[in-house]
């Protein structure tokens, strides 16, 4: 039992759908923070974020466990990141499938539908239909997405919702929290967000800043490590400084040529948008050392993979 004797809901809940449906936007929106990097580019997520909802008054905690998209992989790298979303479901409590409203349902909203028939089957696990980008369309638009998605599976429940505008995300909320389990205590600490380590947040942003405004080809070939993260020395105590060294992957000159930009002026954008958000994570000033390498082919190579973390 928790302190105050009452019982408490914990447990973890899934995102899934086809690449660009919203998910890391509706991750973000019911953290209330940013745990999740989020693109107009499909495929943006590859690592799995936990994001944490808790809500003491009510006694539940939601771990959410964002996803890359499903889809039909092309090369090695996305066969790993299907593999990866089907080992994920099978260990959660729930699973939000978001559909979003300003696309029709398609023939990979089809394909992840059948995935999730089958780990019904398997498991047993409720899977709730998410309506995400409800503010994109109008009214009579909503209502025939959400009869095409009824029409699409058994699902525990339908709820449609905006995570931009913040519409009736309290509902996918409350909906997702009914299907957690008891649990004596919360599973993380009440105050948490996230369990990213914060090399892997920073990587993420570096990642996500990189990718804003570029064109098709880049998502998929951009990686990034950071290598250290050392305090400035001779910095006096009440001004403290981290150097932040970062390399951005790419597989292709071309690509580096494009990150970088006339005369270095992309990359300085892609330094000063980034450390903002590394400034909030670590909680001091940064200075960040931003390096691009080309590493060619490495979405193909598995030993590259493998060096860049995948």
């Amino acid at each position: 039992m928790s302190v105050d004797g009452a019982q408490w809901r914990a447990g973890f809940a899934c995102l899934v759908g086809r690449p660009n449906a919203g998910k890391s936007t509706l991750t973000n929106a019911l953290v209330g923070d940013k745990v999740a990097i989020t693109s107009s580019k499909p495929q943006t997520t590859r690592h799995i974020i936990r994001g944490i909802v808790t809500r003491p008054e009510a006694h539940e905690q939601l771990i959410l466990v964002d996803t890359p998209g499903l889809h039909k992989p092309r090369t090695l790298l996305g066969e790993r990141l299907n593999d990866l979303v089907r080992e994920t479901l099978l260990e959660v409590d729930v699973i939000g499938f978001c559909l979003p409203a300003d696309q029709k349902i398609g023939p990979g909203d089809g394909f992840i539908a059948s995935d999730l028939r089958e780990l019904q089957r398997a498991k047993n696990v409720p899977v709730v239909a998410i309506a995400t980008k409800s503010d994109a369309v109008d009214k009579q638009r909503l209502a025939e997405h959400l009869i095409a998605i009824d029409q699409l599976g058994d699902w525990a429940a339908i709820v449609p919702c905006s995570a931009v505008r913040g519409d009736q995300v309290d509902d996918v909320l409350a909906v997702l929290s009914q299907h957690l389990p008891p649990s004596p205590a919360p599973l993380y600490p009440e105050d948490a967000i996230s369990d990213e380590p914060e090399e892997r947040m920073i990587a993420e942003l570096v990642r996500e800043a990189a990718l804003e405004g570029v064109r098709d080809e880049l998502p998929h070939s951009l990686a990034v490590v950071v290598e250290e993260i050392v305090p400035r020395e001779g910095r006096p105590d009440d001004s403290p400084m981290l150097d932040v060294r970062v390399h951005v992957f790419v597989e292709r000159d071309s690509q580096k040529a494009i990150i970088i930009g006339r005369g270095g002026s992309r990359l300085r954008e892609v330094g000063t948008t980034a450390r903002q958000g590394i400034e909030k994570i670590l909680g001091q000033r940064v200075f960040l050392d931003l390096h691009v390498k080309v590493a060619k082919d490495w979405q193909r190579d598995p030993k590259q993979m493998q060096r860049l973390g995948f």
